[in-house]
């Protein structure tokens, strides 16, 4: 399935990086298991950031654009400018299980938590539509193996999997079937910036592709006579990038994020959970706090091309995210429809024809 760019739609100015997603910041990698036995249409999702982080924490900040969810260890990082762990995504009842499976990885890990616990940064969007929420479907074997990949595609060549993939699976966003998205870019200083999203939020009516109404454009995006869309629930949202950005300069570089997705029709729904976070590979400390790295840290007027840069990445991976995910039918014979990218092409060319 094409992403965005494989449409001719290229979102800002700047250049991507070469797979145009969050593996262009070196030793970043992620990593998928995806769950759809019976009626599961879930996973789980791993970010690592830096193999090392619970020894040498990432400098990271947060915000929050509507607060309709959870993320563990979001008020530790609000509070110390510090993430020890990856970053993982799944379904809102998962989290527990992904919680707990994943202190037990850092415990095998690290046998420093025995005197310094860990608290994992885990992220949940609501896939009830889809997926049989009653059930607990995400096992221990299944955050092992989202970590395992994720390892393994640190310095890939090629994209990582995007769309009803992982936590993804269960997702829908804009009216149609949403998932996992990514995408980068590549400041004039050359900084790489990359923004990973979990999509679940939006009505179709206000889909905006480069800003092509799209959701209004489409025949029948109003649905069948006597239906009400309800707004699908939440974003969660991670910007990275090996620019050396101080904890007040991520949490503006996270906040960042909610722009790129208001430019696709966001509105921020009262029930939807838009919580984003922002972490430099290159401002590392350690666990007391203490700056370990060497250099100054970027801030003022030099943030300025990485938001705009944030702004763009999460924008893309807005469209990526729903652009590689296919139709989807859930539980009860719930259905997710894909996007049709060559519907969305067709749009997008003939509103540029008539500019």
């Amino acid at each position: 399935m094409p992403r965005a760019r494989d449409l001719g739609i290229g979102i800002g100015t700047l250049p991507t990086g070469p797979t145009n997603s969050v593996l262009d910041v070196a030793g970043v990698g992620l990593g998928h298991t995806t769950v759809t036995r019976e009626t599961a249409r879930t996973g789980v999702t791993s970010l690592v950031l830096a193999e090392d982080a619970y020894l040498r924490p990432l400098v990271a900040g947060g915000a929050v654009l509507n607060g309709m969810g959870e993320c563990t260890g979001f008020v530790t990082i609000r509070e110390t400018g510090m993430l020890e762990t990856p970053v993982w995504l799944t379904s809102t009842m998962q989290l527990g299980r992904v919680y707990d499976a994943a202190c037990e990885l850092e415990l095998g890990r690290h046998p420093q938590v025995a005197d310094d616990v860990c608290i994992p940064v885990v992220g949940e969007c609501d896939d009830s539509f889809l997926n049989d929420c009653r059930r607990m479907w995400v096992t221990a074997d299944d955050v092992r193996a989202a970590h395992a990949a994720a390892l393994a595609s640190r310095g890939s060549s090629g994209p990582p999997d995007e769309g009803s993939v992982g936590s993804g699976t269960g997702m829908s966003c804009l009216g149609f079937k949403g998932g996992i998205g990514t995408s980068s870019r590549v400041t004039p200083e050359g900084h790489t910036v990359a923004v990973l999203l979990m999509t679940n939020f939006g009505v179709r009516e206000r889909l905006t592709v480069d800003g092509v109404p799209v959701g209004q454009l489409l025949d029948g995006w109003h649905g069948p006579e006597g239906h009400v869309e309800r707004p699908a629930g939440s974003c969660i949202g991670v910007a990275v990038t090996d620019a050396p950005v101080d904890p007040a300069g991520c949490e503006r570089l996270a906040r960042r994020i909610g722009l790129g997705l208001a430019r696709t029709g966001s509105v921020a729904h009262h029930g939807s959970g838009e919580i984003f976070l922002a972490a430099s590979t290159a401002a590392r400390t350690d666990r007391d706090g203490a700056q370990v790295d060497s250099g100054p840290r970027l801030g003022g007027r030099q943030l300025d091309e990485l938001f705009g840069a944030v702004v763009d990445a999460a924008e893309e991976a807005v469209l990526n995210s729903m652009l590689m995910s296919p139709t989807t039918v859930g539980r009860d014979g719930n259905t997710s429809e894909g996007l049709d990218p060559d519907v969305v092409r067709r749009l997008v060319e003939e509103h540029r024809g008539r500019r």
